[in-house]
């Protein structure tokens, strides 16, 4: 379960350029869930995927997460949040070029202590064939199509077996076709109880979820 109190965001503190990115922010994710996080550039939606994700810290307020303060711990604790707990989807893929599809599922893997290489490749094959593109686990990622890439990015970020699943602008790439098929990805991993959150300014993306939180110049809106 996700738990955000009245959390305040500031970039630049102290300098003539600082920003307030997110301004008293509160919000309730429970566990299953699949939301839509939607607001127009510069709203603020990407900064709260990032604090949800344990990327970014904040000024003031709480984040709960699962049960534990996550503003009070170290940022080596974070860290393992992030590889275990948490997958995330990044809109430009954030992939290895030159590596294989299988390659770059592993790379979380490498994090992961106890595991001997033909066991994290089998883990990864299992990641790539639950998203559908298993047969092209030896294709470099630079011959794949945008929507396979896609693929590969989720099942990069789902190899760990994390509770909780962001994505940032998934579709904002693809065209609209691919877009309904990875909407259909992110659905079928939310009915095998992941959580799903996704960072979107589609509304046709935003109602394939169960719930919309709006946020707005760093305030949400609704929830």
């Amino acid at each position: 379960m996700i738990e955000i109190k009245n959390i305040d965001k500031t970039y630049n503190i102290g300098k003539s350029n600082a920003f307030q990115a997110l301004k008293d922010v509160s919000l309730t994710i429970e566990d299953g869930e699949m939301v839509a996080i939607i607001g127009k550039s510069g709203a603020g939606k990407s900064t709260l995927m990032h604090i949800i994700g344990c990327i970014d810290d904040f000024e003031s307020g709480t984040y709960i997460l699962n049960g534990e303060d996550i503003s009070s711990i170290k940022e080596g604790k974070r860290a393992k949040i992030r590889n275990k707990d948490i997958g995330i989807v990044m809109q430009d893929f954030a992939l290895v070029e030159d590596y294989t599809a299988i390659e770059n599922v592993m790379i979380p893997l490498y994090f992961t202590k106890g595991k001997l290489l033909e066991s994290k490749k089998s883990i990864a094959r299992k990641a790539l064939e639950k998203v559908g593109i298993g047969e092209l686990a030896s294709k470099k990622v630079n011959k794949l199509s945008g929507g396979q890439k896609q693929r590969v990015a989720i099942a990069r970020a789902i190899v760990n077996n994390p509770s909780i699943l962001l994505a940032d602008e998934p579709t904002g790439a693809l065209d609209v076709k691919t877009s309904h098929e990875i909407m259909g990805v992110f659905r079928e991993l939310n009915e095998q109880g992941m959580t799903v959150i996704i960072i979107t300014h589609d509304m046709e993306v935003a109602e394939v979820c169960e719930r919309v939180i709006e946020i707005s110049d760093g305030r949400i809106e609704s929830a």
